[in-house]
């Protein structure tokens, strides 16, 4: 019989922090841009995002998810997909 003292705990586990977001009840396109969204129209929405953000009580996991994942797309953590890119960039120099 295979012992099940070596396996991982629950996955939920480590998603949990998601059930707390200050964006699960926002639709999705608030921090995803649609194809090309550019200017005043992108800045807007950012700005929207990140107030949502910004009094969110798990916005530390998110943004903490989202530099370790390496996501690409959206806001995350108050967050966009460049300051993140900029961000990991100096940690790693």
């Amino acid at each position: 019989m295979a012992s099940t003292t070596i396996l991982p705990g629950p996955y939920t586990v480590q998603w949990d922090w998601r059930l707390e977001g200050a964006c699960r009840d926002v639709p999705s396109d608030t921090f995803y841009h649609p194809e090309g969204e550019r200017g005043r129209a992108r800045a807007n929405r950012e700005r929207q995002a990140k107030e949502i953000c910004a009094q969110c009580p798990v916005l530390v996991e998110c943004r903490n998810h989202a530099l370790n994942a390496g996501e690409i797309y959206g806001i995350w953590g108050g967050m966009t997909e460049g300051e993140r890119q900029r961000y990991l960039r100096t940690v790693r120099m």
